[in-house]
């Protein structure tokens, strides 16, 4: 059965992904960025760090997408309801969780050998700024995976795409909802959750350890959780 002609333009995505950015995304992301932002109690100013590849992974995902759908000429809705799909979020929360312990093992060291091996007096000291980003490659597919869940704002524009016959149509349009549905979150997580984060952190903090091990338990379970179908994101 032929598709009927769905037409979207640049503008009409990029607003389309703003208003799912504004809401249901937010909502989505909270329970695996929150723990992360929670976990490493940075702030602000190092916020890009774990923004920046959980963006680029939607943003990829997004195109990809679009573009997939306009070269097959195909609604590829199926494809991203796949198994295949949860495994991919599922195992990037969990290899972030992992990349975060071994974080925490790492500054523990470090904090060892400068009292000379024996037990500091503070087991985990402020993280600076310049301290190296949570595994940029886990973040990276968490990212993706958030992107090729389907929802209706997004079967909406794989539509469109397909009924393009052209693959850097189909790029334009999943690129262009990609931009709309990250500028929200990243605005809300990197200015609200990111500082939320760090002066939870810094409040809490003769229960530091136990915080950030609550986070990385919280990951574990999300992550197990999308992989086996438990947690819908």
């Amino acid at each position: 059965m032929p598709l009927e002609p769905v037409v979207l333009s640049f503008s009409a995505v990029l607003l389309l992904g703003l208003g799912f950015g504004s809401g249901p995304c937010n909502i989505a992301c909270l329970p695996y960025l929150g723990p992360v932002f929670t976990a490493t109690g940075d702030g602000i100013r190092s916020a890009w760090r774990i923004l920046l590849p959980f963006s680029a992974g939607r943003l990829t995902g997004y195109a990809l997408l679009g573009a997939f759908s306009g070269f097959l000429g195909l609604i590829v809705q199926d494809w991203i309801a796949a198994p295949w799909v949860r495994w991919v979020l599922g195992g990037a929360t969990i290899t972030v969780a992992l990349s975060l312990i071994w974080r925490r093992h790492k500054r523990q060291l470090s904090c060892n050998s400068r009292h000379g091996g024996a037990d500091p007096v503070e087991v985990s000291p402020p993280v600076s700024g310049r301290s190296e980003p949570v595994l940029p490659s886990g973040l990276f597919l968490m990212g993706a995976g958030m992107a090729l869940n389907p929802c209706a704002p997004l079967t909406t524009v794989i539509l469109a795409s397909a009924t393009t016959g052209s693959a850097a149509a189909g790029m334009m349009l999943g690129a262009g909802f990609g931009i709309g549905a990250v500028l929200i979150p990243t605005l809300v997580f990197s200015l609200g959750v990111a500082h939320f984060g760090q002066q939870l952190k810094q409040h809490l903090s003769r229960w530091g350890n136990s915080l950030e091990n609550a986070s990385v338990g919280l990951l574990l379970i999300m992550g197990l959780g999308t992989a086996m179908g438990w947690i819908a994101p």
